[in-house]
């Protein structure tokens, strides 16, 4: 095996809190290597958000803030006290990208392109302190005693004094993140937590839901049953998919679903009027059916359900109503069909894997790092970064945000 020189920080993953913990360390005069396995830096960096990049969340309100972290709110003020939301917005628009404000807060790119972030990062890696080594996937990170040694990558040995752990978590595998950190964490004596998908699509069972691919709701209630009892309720935006649903709300819906899918048989129904009650619901209906009683029904359908959703309704009434005369409906059927628009069913089948998956929790559970460096409590030359963390967040900013500031504390200390 042959070896190579010592440096101050070994990060290994080039993706977005692994590059900012490089470029912050390299800005402290460190030398720096990074070791990554794909051929290029910010894999999942350039297809997140779609492509588009959500930044981060413009809540400014630390306290506020981090209400989205979860169990892991108290760990993180030290840390989001040295790089915030306005850290995050500073860092990209004093680099000539400036971010704009959308809809929950989210915030983007003005170009809303994910590889004008992706370049940005990159160019705050060159530095005459940085040696970028690509291709170059570490097989074993050795520990001596309570430090690690070196780390082994393509038959190579280096030495670095601190070793920041930055490889991701286990969602999007495509783009290299496929859990090799948990692996050496475990190794190294740390207990990890196993990963779940987090913020993913929900798999459905009925066929009417995919023929609907690419068809949004943009305002609807959706509720979730066990055993046909209610288990909770939310109101926003949801698409479906060739898989099932998807959308902002659905994928911060996924967590407490998958629970619910350990404890009996779920369900949904879709509400496509959520602000009108039944009987209002169905005196409009009625008054549609007068302006139109001479007309089928299936001619007519566009004028009471939402934009996209007509042949998945007629395809859950029976099959005579299509080609009924509106004058001719019976008030059973009517019902039926007001009862749909209130309570369309649905059946959960599952979460969809990792492969689609926004974010997977698991790793290491926040008791064992030092958050204001972001330093092993076990491994004194140990930094971990990102989605090595065990953090349920929400989609909205809130992941990528984790990132910057996670990777930049441990820049600043490694």
């Amino acid at each position: 095996m042959s070896k190579e020189g010592v440096y101050d920080v070994i990060v290994i993953g080039g993706g977005a809190s692994g590059m900012m913990a490089v470029g912050t360390a390299a800005l402290r005069g460190k030398k720096v290597l990074l070791l990554e396995k794909n051929k290029k830096l910010g894999e999942k960096l350039s297809i997140s958000g779609g492509g588009r990049c959500n930044i981060t969340n413009a809540e400014y309100d630390t306290r506020a803030l981090l209400k989205n972290y979860g169990n892991a709110e108290p760990f993180l003020y030290s840390s989001f006290d040295q790089f915030g939301v306005k850290e995050t917005f500073s860092f990209f628009e004093t680099r000539g990208l400036p971010l704009v404000v959308q809809a929950r807060k989210r915030a983007f790119p003005h170009t809303e392109n994910a590889l004008d972030v992706k370049r940005i990062m990159e160019a705050y890696c060159t530095h005459p302190n940085v040696t970028i080594k690509m291709n170059a996937p570490v097989e074993k990170v050795v520990k001596k005693g309570d430090v690690i040694s070196h780390v082994v990558a393509k038959g190579i040995s280096y030495t670095g004094t601190s070793i920041v752990l930055a490889t991701g978590g286990v969602s999007h595998p495509e783009t290299g993140s496929t859990g090799d950190g948990f692996t050496w964490l475990r190794n190294l004596g740390h207990a990890v937590e196993n990963p779940t998908p987090s913020i993913v699509p929900l798999a459905v069972k009925d066929s009417w839901v995919k023929s609907l691919a690419g068809v949004s709701l943009s305002f609807m209630k959706i509720s979730f049953l066990v055993d046909g009892k209610r288990a909770f309720s939310k109101t926003g935006k949801v698409l479906f998919t060739h898989f099932g649903l998807s959308g902002p709300l659905i994928l911060n819906s996924a967590k407490a679903v998958g629970d619910l899918l350990h404890t009996g048989e779920v369900t949904a129904t879709i509400d496509m009027y959520p602000d009108t009650e039944f009987d209002v619901l169905e005196r409009k209906v009625l008054s549609t059916f007068d302006i139109n009683k001479n007309k089928l029904f299936k001619n007519i359908i566009k004028e009471i359900v939402p934009e996209g959703m007509p042949d998945a309704v007629l395809a859950l009434l029976p099959k005579a109503i299509p080609e009924t005369k509106v004058h001719s409906i019976s008030k059973e059927d009517r019902k039926k069909l007001i009862h749909l628009l209130k309570e369309m069913p649905i059946r959960i089948t599952g979460l969809m894997g990792y492969d689609r998956a926004v974010v997977a929790d698991g790793g290491i559970p926040l008791t064992e790092i030092d958050t204001k460096t972001m330093r092993s409590k076990k491994i004194s030359n140990l930094f971990v970064t990102g989605d090595l963390l065990h953090i349920n967040r929400p989609s909205g900013g809130f992941s990528l945000q984790l990132c910057w500031t996670t990777g930049y504390v441990a820049g600043e200390n490694a």
